[in-house]
């Protein structure tokens, strides 16, 4: 063989070789890409599965939360008319003063009631009106205090009848009838 053939032949057999470098190399990043691509492809079922198991989360939370809302609305329904009823109650209730004689109830008999009648104008008769002026002072701050303790007890009543209405167990997701898992 000649000299250019030779050189030609070396040279054709390092063409050879790089071009098989470059094939293994090639071959090689293709492995990584479709390993990689796989490996994605799974990343993106498992995605998939996880935003299906969100939307039926979000389902359930949605309808747990429109019985929640019923319920609360329900609550608050009934606290407002335990609340109408207690104000009535309270606006219609004769609290006696203390020192005061108890109200009197007077008979369906028109005799009866007669006599009644002629005993008490006998005992406002018989009884003087001696009250001094300090005295009255005194027993008219007494009745106010008193109307306000009644007050306060009224308030405190009402309180305790809002926080009653609330008192039971918070709702949770397990206490939600329907909810799946």
């Amino acid at each position: 063989m000649s000299l250019i053939g030779l050189a030609m032949n070396g040279l054709l057999a390092a063409l050879l070789l790089a071009a098989l470098t470059m094939g293994w190399r090639l071959n090689r990043r293709l492995k990584a890409l479709r390993d990689s691509h796989e490996g994605f492809a799974a990343a993106v079922i498992d995605l998939n599965a996880a935003a299906l198991r969100a939307e039926q989360g979000l389902a359930d939370l949605r309808a747990a939360t429109d019985e929640a809302v019923d319920l609360l609305a329900d609550r608050i329904d009934k606290g407002r008319s335990l609340a109408m009823k207690l104000e009535r109650l309270v606006e219609h209730a004769n609290v006696p003063q203390r020192g005061a004689p108890p109200p009197v109830q007077t008979p369906d008999d028109p005799v009866a009631e007669r006599r009644l009648g002629a005993l008490l104008a006998a005992a406002r008769e018989m009884r003087p009106e001696r009250a001094m002026p300090p005295l009255r002072a005194a027993a008219a701050e007494r009745e106010a205090s008193e109307r306000s303790m009644v007050e306060r007890q009224i308030a405190r009543a009402r309180r305790l009848a809002e926080d009653d209405l609330f008192d039971d167990e918070p709702l949770t997701l397990n206490d939600v009838r329907g909810v799946r898992r």
